[in-house]
């Protein structure tokens, strides 16, 4: 459609933001030049409308049971008749795109958003096997470790319905621990695949950042963007990420190359003898709760009986990452997620024109809606941004190197390294209008041992250590980039010493209908 040309009040405006000093006589003179150069943007909007694909007809409804909010909307999508997964059912987060089924990304500015394409995930779960069964609540934006954020509601924790279940991959979680479907895809840029699986009693993979492809999933911060399995099983993590993983040639996070791995196949060799580095700065913070601290080092003992060599680490730098995860997170999602509705520019990958026009324009008409957590990236984001010009997130993104040494040199003497996955179990849901100092630590308080490897793009699986008090804490396993497999064997290796991972008491063969 034609573009209006600027008139000479929003050529004032322009010229204003960025300082140019032009008189009214010389905007006038620019104002046919910039003009003529809407053209372009006509002619790319013509060339784009021929090629776009449209949103296939896939039915969906409302979920009729939805006991602990974990459902945004229901399907069932099957994918290939044979394949690894075949058989499986899987809940996709809902900042992930399932072309022709609605996507909120628990958000109003993104309510009413049906995608017209699959993202890379989606497909090679179908291509696999699985069968979609439908889209699952997460926090508004993704931006919160706890599950109250989230439009249209909270969702429950299956292990008492009046705490929070995890965030911001709240859903996926509730609906995989409970048996509703077999698997779950999470998105994880402070934690948010493994804070739900530690405080729900699940698995959940942070992949290398990089070895799965993001494209189709809405971003928050490039270099922090993550997406991976969550399931019951380690088995079924490894199988899920064997699937999941590879190039697809269209998300600007990934190397150009990835030698194929079967993690499943990997799970066989033996862990007996691997060295495990317990950090120590991870355990006895400020937020710790003994009793999870005791419950991740019993872990570890496990461990040591299962034939693995455990040793304190210390590892200052781990002090000192979340300041460096706290500037990436603040400036550079409100330069990307915000100010740059979410895709930003200046990249080489598949863009979602129309998620980027639907969410510019709802993010300003419905942005007194949004979660107070992403008020506050904004607030805080962008004036530091625009104090210092991006200077401190130039600084953050220079200081992310020296933290991905410092765990290297841990893990150079380490096979993994463990800690607790968050140092408290799971805190009651609070009301959306919860004043700040209360809302805030609910819903960023527990990242401190999370977040940090979303900077350094470590691989990192949170599976359960046991429970405090009847509710789950979680073990983290951390091991070098790209050596998922490893990460995946120690797990695996814990799990089998246990003997297996508790179910919620809540659990029926419906899953989440109670």
């Amino acid at each position: 459609m034609a573009i209006p040309p600027p008139d000479a009040t929003r050529l004032a405006a322009l010229n204003e933001h960025h300082g140019f000093g032009l008189s009214e006589a010389e905007l006038a003179e620019y104002a046919p030049a910039v003009a003529a150069t809407l053209a372009a943007s006509e002619r790319v909007e013509e060339l784009y409308a021929a090629t776009a694909p449209a949103a296939p007809d896939r039915a969906w409804s409302e979920p009729e049971d939805n006991a602990l909010g974990a459902w945004y909307v229901t399907t069932s999508i099957p994918g290939a008749p044979e394949g690894p997964l075949a058989g499986k059912t899987v809940a996709i987060k809902d900042n992930i795109a399932v072309a022709g089924v609605p996507m909120m990304n628990g958000s109003r500015t993104v309510e009413g958003f049906v995608p017209t394409r699959d993202a890379t995930v989606v497909t090679r779960l179908l291509e696999a096997g699985a069968t979609v069964a439908g889209k699952s609540v997460c926090e508004d934006l993704c931006f919160s470790g706890a599950s109250f954020t989230s439009h249209p509601g909270p969702v429950r924790n299956p292990w008492d319905p009046s705490r929070n279940a995890g965030g911001s991959s709240s859903g996926s979680v509730a609906l995989v621990v409970t048996g509703a479907v077999d698997l779950a895809v999470g998105g994880d840029q402070g934690g948010s695949v493994r804070i739900p699986a530690a405080f729900s009693g699940g698995v959940g993979h942070k992949p290398t950042h990089g070895l799965v492809p993001y494209t189709g999933a809405f971003p928050i911060e490039q270099t922090i963007d993550h997406l991976g399995p969550m399931t019951r099983t380690v088995a079924d993590a490894a199988a899920m990420l064997t699937v999941l993983a590879g190039v697809d040639g269209l998300d600007p996070r990934q190397p150009t190359t990835l030698e194929a791995v079967d993690y499943t196949a990997a799970l066989a060799g033996s862990a007996e003898g691997l060295r495990i580095g317990v950090v120590g700065q991870g355990f006895g913070t400020p937020v710790s709760d003994p009793g999870v601290d005791e419950a991740v080092r019993a872990a570890v003992e496990t461990l040591r009986g299962a034939g693995l060599v455990a040793e304190e680490v210390s590892i200052p730098w781990h002090v000192d990452a979340m300041a460096v995860w706290n500037v990436i997170a603040t400036e550079g999602a409100a330069f990307q997620m915000l100010d740059g509705n979410g895709y930003g520019m200046n990249s080489q990958g598949l863009y979602d024109p129309e998620l980027i026009a639907h969410y510019a324009a709802n993010r300003i008409a419905k942005g007194a809606h949004l979660s107070k957590t992403v008020k506050l990236v904004g607030l805080s984001g962008r004036y530091t941004f625009e104090l210092a010009g991006g200077k401190y997130y130039a600084m953050a993104r220079n200081l992310a190197l020296e933290l991905r040494r410092a765990y290297d040199d841990a893990l150079s003497a380490h096979d993994v390294l463990v800690m607790p996955t968050l140092p408290y179990t799971a805190r009651e849901l609070v009301p959306l209008d919860a004043p700040l100092e209360t809302y805030l630590p609910t819903a960023l308080s527990m990242i401190g041992n999370t977040a940090p490897f979303d900077v350094t793009g470590h691989p990192a699986i949170s599976v359960p250590a046991g429970l405090v008090d009847g509710l789950p804490a979680g073990l983290m396993i951390v091991g070098k980039r790209f050596d998922d497999a490893t990460v995946l064997r120690v797990a695996h290796a814990y799990e089998q010493a246990v003997g297996g991972f508790p179910a919620p008491p809540t659990l029926t063969t419906a899953g989440d209908r109670m």
